[in-house]
């Protein structure tokens, strides 16, 4: 590989890891709720799912599970569950007084699986990948775009907990805490029901 390819593969995945989806909802709501380590610990969840797909996709495993859609399928289900899931708790704790202590564990985790459950993560890294890689890559050039894709995305997720934990003190007031809780809750909603009515391509 070339710099000018290593730059463009970090170009394209910057782009993606900005674009707003249901990580960055994770992120935010995960740094308003639990402070910076929350936020972190998410934002280090989803890189870890990055990574997982960016090595799966470099040695084939996507493009044969693009093969059989109905493995796909399920995770597309199962991916809109679980945005569902954490919707329905951001409107819980929208109607409580007081936020419930965080658990690192718990935002990890919430990042972790918003990534991996997420087919269009797949389709992202199994159309992407290839075109970066040498006609017969070898286990450094795998390793070298999946830990840039990592690197990329936590240094983004990373950055916006930070910021979010700076105005956490605006953030955290019961009124403005509870207002993020509902439109967190709905955005996650929303993008759920989005997964599960749309095929991944």
């Amino acid at each position: 590989m070339t710099w000018t390819q290593i730059l463009a593969f970090a170009g394209v995945v910057t782009l993606g890891a900005m674009s707003p989806g249901p990580d960055f909802a994770v992120v935010v709501r995960r740094a308003v709720a639990g402070g910076r380590m929350a936020g972190t610990a998410a934002a280090a969840g989803v890189a870890s799912g990055v990574f997982l797909w960016a090595l799966a996709a470099a040695v084939g495993l996507v493009a044969l599970l693009s093969v059989v859609p109905a493995v796909l399928t399920v995770v597309r289900i199962a991916g809109a569950a679980y945005l569902t899931y954490l919707g329905v708790q951001a409107w819980r704790q929208s109607g409580r007084a007081a936020a419930p202590p965080e658990r690192r564990g718990s935002a990890f985790r919430d990042g972790l699986l918003c990534n991996v459950l997420n087919p269009k993560a797949a389709v992202f890294f199994v159309a992407l990948l290839p075109q970066f890689l040498p006609a017969r890559p070898g286990p450094l050039d795998v390793l070298l775009l999946s830990a840039l894709a990592v690197a990329i995305t936590l240094a983004w997720f990373g950055a916006v907990a930070q910021v979010v934990a700076l105005l956490r003190r605006v953030l955290s007031r019961p009124r403005v805490r509870r207002t993020i809780d509902a439109v967190s809750g709905t955005v996650l909603i929303a993008l759920g029901a989005r997964l599960a009515l749309n095929t991944a391509r």
